[in-house]
């Protein structure tokens, strides 16, 4: 019985295999690549099987009549087949379509040197790495100035890029320009920006071809974005040679929202008792830093975020007049700062999202100057090229802007995003009793697509239209750039642009009968990166048009051009535990604007630009070690005097080249419950002597060198932070 039990099984079986079918066949993807791992099933079935290392797939299926196979393969969009299975074998391939994703597709890099946490193509720096470079001091702009594109000008404050004035590149957080990025200054003396870096999860250093969204910046855009809610509560203090400061930051429990104040007071009084200065400062610089911030989710997912910062400046100093060296300048500021940044981001589903934009700041100066004799006494001397350096100058800047920007996802991962802003300055002078106001409604409307055709493939198009009051005039710049990834890790970059900006208020006072300023941009980069190196190649070529002139008339006949390339390169690979970039910038300059006779080299220029920035960590005493050497060729400059109806060259030459070797130390600690870094720093470590340019008297027959108020900074601090343990971010940033 046991046996017939079996043969009558085997013969089922036999029966059963007999009416199954084959279905063999390869899969590939569009441009012939075999696709080993890919996924083919009879759609609604169990019956399917698995391409192996030649594509090659075979499998058997009980099912019959009008299929559906489906092959799939992660990275790939799904394929489907109609098929009729009868019984005779079946050979069928596929041909799959890589899907485009934002961790593959090629991004836009032309022009754009990206400092934060997300890593893509464009990201060459970390945050930390702003804390981090030796003697930049945690300076964004500083940092900046190692990158390529980027001069190396001490005499004033601002970034210099490609052949660009400091006014000519701007600076935005979350968005919205900011009108004072920069803290108050004094004459031939630049000053640090107004912003911490830890306010920053992302930085993005635009030397050209930036995008639709951000307009009114001839040469250059640096783009912060402001940090979410952070992962936990802390408290902060710092001590240091110069100053004192105390935080706090409180994340709510539900991790839904957090707010956070900061202060900060700087005094270098007992710095500069042991330090010494060239100018005489009768009022020793103070400074008054404050800073808060509110966040909070929405229920879809956005975020509110509310920034504001408050700072009071105090400073008087005395220098030699160059006329008569019998006599001083004395110079006397006293400046406040009141910035407001209101953000909305949020999503509005079906693929749409919305970013909304609020920013008010105010900026209030008393700046005055008298000619003194040498008991310090205000004098007048009867000769108009001096007497007329005393003045009193009491200046207003507001800006008040709204910015709008939608978001729709059209296809895959590419978007168009569109929308408009409105900015309105306020500018209020009283210059020696004479009064003068200058108001300006600034309106734009721009648009802009990041299509992705594939993930080697993807182009960046948009428009921009403004119009401003003060000079009654519209303008529309159209910016293209293009971006193909050439091979892994490697791609190139396109970009073409058209960048307008408005004249600089110190003109708009005794005319408002200019135009913009206008420059158009070419740029092509290769860059090819790995999690630990990063090479980056550039060459740009500028034209500029419709630059200023103030003689022999104020219009806008002048014009100009720059070209040259950049390399960068940064690497944490080749040699354990170092991490290290080299930069290196060709400038070739030259415009016709002011009071310039003909085209001449700026002299914020230089041709050649270097930078090496080292950074080793050794843990073994929680310490890093960071240095930065930076180099520059001399700049021009000039003594250009009026000979009756033209500006002569009275004097010109090239200041020394510039050398300049920056240090810093990090030790982590902890103390108590705390987390400490002790921080040392040093600029100018070999003493280098550094002259930014030459201030010429009246007549022309004295020159002074334009240097630092001290050859070198020192700085000693300590930092504390309860909470928040920041001591393994600084080791994995070395790491």
């Amino acid at each position: 019985m046991k046996k017939w039990i079996m043969i009558l099984v085997g013969l089922g079986l036999s029966g059963i295999a007999g009416a199954q079918v084959r279905i063999t066949g390869k899969v590939k993807d569009v441009k012939g690549h075999i696709l080993p791992g890919a996924s083919i099933v009879v759609k609604g079935s169990y019956d399917g099987g698995v391409a192996d290392s030649a594509g090659h797939f075979s499998f058997k299926t009980f099912e019959k009549g009008e299929q559906v196979l489906v092959a799939s393969l992660l990275g790939y969009k799904s394929a489907e087949e109609k098929i009729t299975i009868g019984t005779t074998p079946i050979e069928i391939s596929f041909a799959l379509k890589e899907e485009i994703s934002e961790l593959k597709a090629v991004t836009v890099t032309a022009g754009s040197f990206e400092a934060g946490d997300r890593k893509k193509a464009a990201t060459v720096l970390s945050s930390l790495d702003v804390y981090t470079t030796g003697g930049a001091n945690a300076d964004i702009t500083a940092v900046v100035k190692t990158l390529p594109g980027a001069q190396q000008v001490g005499e004033q404050e601002g970034l210099f890029v490609r052949g660009g004035a400091g006014y000519e590149a701007k600076q935005f957080i979350d968005g919205t320009l900011v009108n004072n990025p920069f803290q108050a200054s004094v004459p031939d003396i630049a000053s640090r920006g107004r912003f911490a870096p830890n306010l920053f999860k992302g930085t993005i250093f635009s030397t050209g071809g930036y995008s639709a969204l951000y307009g009114q910046a001839l040469s250059s855009a640096l783009i912060m974005e402001s940090i979410d809610i952070p992962d936990r509560s802390e408290a902060t203090a710092s001590i240091s040679t110069v100053f004192l400061g105390a935080g706090m930051q409180k994340v709510a429990k539900d991790k839904q929202s957090s707010f956070g104040m900061n202060y900060g007071y700087t005094n270098l009084i007992p710095y500069f008792a042991v330090v010494k200065q060239k100018p005489d400062y009768f009022r020793i610089p103070q400074l008054h830093s404050a800073d808060a911030n509110f966040r909070i989710k929405t229920k879809t997912g956005g975020m509110i975020k509310y920034y504001t910062t408050f700072g009071a400046i105090d400073a008087g100093l005395r220098r030699p007049n160059i006329n008569d060296p019998s006599l001083k300048n004395a110079f006397g500021l006293q400046n406040t700062n009141w910035y407001n940044n209101l953000s909305w981001r949020e999503n509005l589903g079906n693929g749409w999202k919305m970013n909304l934009g609020f920013s008010f700041s105010t900026d209030h100066s008393n700046i005055s100057q008298q000619i003194q004799n040498q008991q310090n006494v205000p004098v007048t001397t009867g000769t108009p090229w001096i007497d007329t350096s005393n003045f009193n100058l009491i200046t207003r800047g507001d800006l008040t802007q709204l910015k709008a920007v939608w978001d729709k996802r059209i296809s895959g991962i590419s978007v168009i995003r569109f929308g408009g802003e409105y900015m309105y300055f306020y500018n209020k002078n009283l210059y020696n009793g004479y009064r003068s106001v200058l108001p300006d409604h600034l309106k734009s409307l721009f648009a802009e697509a990041d299509l992705y055709i594939t993930n080697e493939l993807a182009a960046k198009v948009g428009g921009r239209f403004e119009h401003s009051s003060v000079i009654d005039k519209a303008d529309f710049a159209p910016r293209v750039s293009l971006a193909y990834k050439t091979g892994k890790n490697a791609q190139m970059s396109i970009a073409y642009g058209v960048f307008y900006q408005k004249p600089e208020n110190t003109y708009l006072y005794i005319t408002r009968n200019f135009n913009y300023t206008k420059a158009t941009h070419y740029i092509i980069n290769y860059i090819k990166t790995t999690a630990l190196q990063t090479f980056r190649v550039e060459a740009y070529y500028k034209k500029y048009d419709d630059l200023l002139k103030t003689f022999p008339a104020y219009d806008n006949s002048g014009a100009g051009d720059a070209k040259g390339v950049e390399l960068f390169w940064r690497d944490k690979k080749t040699f354990k535990g170092l991490d290290y970039w080299l930069s290196y910038s060709y400038l070739d300059t030259k415009r016709n604007y002011l009071n310039f006779p003909r085209e001449l080299q700026p002299s914020f220029a230089a041709n050649h630009t270097a930078s090496v920035v080292v950074k080793r960590f050794v843990s073994s005493i929680n310490t890093g070690f960071n240095v930065t050497y930076s180099f520059a060729t001399g700049r021009p400059y000039y003594n250009l005097m009026q000979n009756g109806n033209q500006y002569v060259i009275a004097d010109q030459g090239k200041t020394v080249n510039y050398n300049s070797l920056g240090f810093s130390m990090n030790y982590l600690t902890s103390m108590g419950k705390a987390f400490g870094v002790f921080v040392v720093s040093v600029t100018n470590v070999l003493d280098n002597k550094q002259v930014f340019g030459y201030n010429y008297s009246y007549d022309g027959s004295r020159k002074e060198a334009i240097t630092l108020p001290a050859p070198q900074f020192f700085f000693v601090g300590l930092f504390l932070s309860w909470g928040v343990d920041r001591r393994q971010d600084a080791i994995n940033n070395n790491l």
